[in-house]
């Protein structure tokens, strides 16, 4: 049968209250043979024992599961310090390498910036000597143009001069005799003008030049400065011939050497000029190279000054980390051990209880609890059921109320708050005194707090887990993606390393191609020099026979007039040597000048290679040193790589931890929330019925109270 709740009953009278009690009397009656019958079974004292043993055995779980909890928080704590610890050890190191990287920058900085300075001064000081050497040659090339253009005038005027003295004594006449008879070179070279055989301009140059050449002769041999000795001028045209021929071979010297040492002073200029501009171009290339290595330190030292900011930042809030860790880990031993200490104490005095019930009570519970106090039990329970029936009737309808949330629920816990709140009815209704369902109600508030605490506890749990895997995801992408940014940095740098290697492979074949046409142009050039000097040899010497035969002849015809007869084919002979003599002076001219063609090509490709050797040497030693800091920075890069990979690994290890500790449970928190709600709904749905009950026993009692102070007032008034 299932009791009425008071709710249920209209109109609650005195009446109503009566039936009400009569019919709980009814129900506890019915119930009291079953009770009886478990009486043999079990007494109060053996049932205490067994809550003592149970809750000795709840203790002992509540601490496996305790310790358990503890052992894994104290092993996160420990992950966790030797994850910060090393982040720290990195940071620590990381920062050295960077404050190292800086200061390397630095001094690499002030070494290029001294070395830029000095480019700059040699550079200027090359121009200001190419600019002065310049202008030097410039007035060397004007000073010998006038001369060249005077010496060539002077060669031609002799050889017209000389081949028309040679033309008129071959001829003979009055101006040939007046010649002869001239006793000095002027009076030759007048007779010559007024013979209109010769210019007067002529004339007075060629009186000068001799005049020049005997006062130069003069101050060679150390005698007198003062008029030709009359024996040089002798009245013979021979002599006149000869002393003419000596001008012209001096004036050939003269001009043979000026264009030699104005081809010694060009080379030596040109020589010059490309020393000072190749020196002016590769300072200016280590000027570039300077400047940019300049640009490139100063970006490196401000990405090292700026990671050096950001892992410090790191660092102090590792550090700060790692001391909060240390800080709450260790109140979470404090704790585990004050707790440890205080179940130990609970099972300690249990024991000390528990012994003392088994030992101190035996014989009591045989009186207590014998089947002779049956009609006892039944008198106490129909005497407590008429008094407080409505009582009993709302207490039983909250113990129902717990029982069947336990039994929808499956919570051992409700369970035995109903076995608790059905003894505190009891009591409650033994006691009879102030609020029958207080104790009851403080039972279920109690609980009602309880869980209420748990599921703040279990939302916080959650959160920090949440917050957890949140940051240990964020770490995870970000070592990722320092991973990938390096590997990116690796594969450029191998790269460059590779395409300069390469680069390096083909300046050095081309060198070595460089170096073979150098060779066989060397070879070339000596083999062309070696025939010019053959050719030369030839040709000076031909020359050389010819004009020795025209002399003879010229001597032969010109001392005695019994060769006249001959004459005329004395001339022809001499005519075609001295047409020989044209050509092979011509011929050894253009060996000459096809020698300084070839010399002064040979000399400019010479120089054009060797600029292009210095500058493809100077490309393999920049590209190969290149290569090698490409390698070097690979190489750290890489074992950066696998410090970030060793950091990432430690980051994976924890996520998977986290992972396992949060996620992977039997229950989940959406579902630990929906049990918590509907066991906190119960409860307060209980309590609810109780306090209702309160209420209505209030106003009773007040409109008990009430009636029985008019039934007083009406009683005095009729005595």
């Amino acid at each position: 049968l299932k009791p009425p709740r008071v709710e249920d009953t209209p109109c609650p009278t005195l009446l109503g209250a009566m039936k009400v009690a009569t019919l709980a009397a009814a129900l506890l009656s019915a119930a009291a043979s079953p009770r009886l019958a478990r009486a043999a079974e079990a007494s109060p004292v053996g049932k205490a024992i067994q809550l003592i043993s149970d809750l000795q055995s709840k203790i002992l779980k509540e601490g496996e599961s305790a310790q358990k909890v503890y052992e894994e928080h104290a092993e996160w704590c420990e992950d966790r310090a030797r994850d910060l610890g090393h982040e720290i050890k990195t940071a620590e190191a990381e920062i050295e390498t960077l404050k190292a990287k800086i200061a390397s920058e630095v001094a690499g900085s002030a070494a290029l910036q001294d070395k830029a300075d000095d480019l700059a001064g040699n550079i200027a000081t090359d121009e200001s000597d190419l600019k002065a050497a310049t202008e030097i040659r410039e007035m060397e090339a004007k000073a010998f143009q006038a001369e060249d253009a005077e010496l060539v005038d002077t060669i031609s005027m002799l050889q017209r001069a000389i081949g028309i003295l040679e033309r008129e004594m071959n001829k003979g006449g009055a101006a040939m005799l007046q010649v002869k008879n001239a006793q000095s070179l002027a009076q030759a070279l007048g007779a010559m003008v007024e013979a209109s055989v010769l210019s007067s301009a002529d004339a007075g140059r060629l009186t000068a030049l001799v005049q020049s050449s005997q006062s130069a002769d003069d101050a060679a041999d150390g005698s007198d400065v003062g008029a030709p000795a009359a024996a040089v001028y002798e009245g013979q045209s021979g002599d006149i011939i000869q002393t003419l021929q000596g001008l012209l071979d001096k004036a050939e010297a003269q001009l043979d050497d000026a264009r030699k040492k104005e081809t010694a002073n060009k080379h030596s200029f040109e020589m010059l000029k490309q020393s000072l501009q190749d020196e002016i171009r590769f300072a200016n290339k280590d000027l570039a190279e300077a400047k940019k290595g300049l640009a490139t330190s100063g970006q490196a030292k401000a990405t090292a000054e700026g990671d050096l900011t950001v892992t410090s930042k790191q660092l102090a809030a590792d550090k700060t980390s790692k001391a909060d860790l240390h800080t709450s880990c260790m109140t979470v031993a404090e704790n585990f051990e004050a707790e440890t200490k205080s179940r130990g104490e609970e099972l300690k005095a249990l024991a000390a209880a528990k012994k003392a019930i088994a030992e101190e009570t035996g014989g009591a519970e045989s009186i207590a609890y014998s089947l002779s106090q049956v009609s006892f039990f039944q008198d106490a329970a129909a005497a407590r059921s008429k008094l407080s029936s409505s009582t009993d009737l709302a207490n039983f309808e909250a113990v129902r109320l717990v029982r069947d949330l336990a039994r929808k629920e499956g919570s051992p816990e409700l369970v035995q708050l109903a076995h608790r709140l059905a003894g505190a009815a009891r009591a409650e209704a033994s006691a009879g005194e102030g609020d029958p369902f207080a104790k009851v109600k403080g039972l279920i508030s109690d609980m009602i707090e309880r869980l209420e605490s748990e599921a703040a506890a279990d939302a916080s749990k959650k959160a920090y887990c949440d917050k957890e895997l949140a940051e240990t995801n964020e770490k995870k992408a970000d070592k990722a993606a320092e991973i990938t940014k390096l590997t990116t940095k690796i594969d450029q740098n191998e790269a460059r390393s590779a395409s300069l290697k390469g680069e390096v492979a083909e300046l050095q074949d081309a060198l070595a191609k460089l170096s073979a046409a150098q060779a066989s142009m060397n070879q070339i050039r000596n083999e062309e020099h070696t025939n010019y000097e053959s050719s030369k040899a030839d040709m000076e010497q031909g020359l050389a026979g010819v004009k020795l035969a025209l002399k003879i002849l010229n001597e032969y015809y010109s001392k005695d007039a019994a060769h006249a007869a001959a004459k005329g084919a004395g001339a022809s002979i001499i005519g075609l040597l001295e047409v020989v003599e044209s050509d092979f002076s011509k011929e050894l001219a253009e060996l000459e000048a096809s020698e300084e063609a070839a010399a002064a090509a040979f000399d400019q490709e010479t120089k054009e290679n060797s600029i292009e050797k210095t500058t493809k040497t100077k490309d393999v030693e920049y590209k190969t040193q290149e290569a090698a800091y490409l390698d070097k920075e690979a190489a750290e890069l890489s074992t950066d790589r696998s410090g970030v990979q060793a950091e990432q690994d430690a980051v994976l290890e924890y996520l998977s931890k986290m992972e396992k500790e949060c996620t992977e449970v039997a229950e989940t928190y959406a579902s630990r929330k929906a049990r918590f709600e509907a066991e906190i709904a119960g409860l307060k749905e209980a309590l609810e019925v109780l306090e209702s009950e309160t209420a209505l026993l209030q106003r009773r009692a007040k409109r008990h109270h009430a009636a029985g102070s008019q039934r007083g007032f009406l009683a005095a008034a009729s005595a």
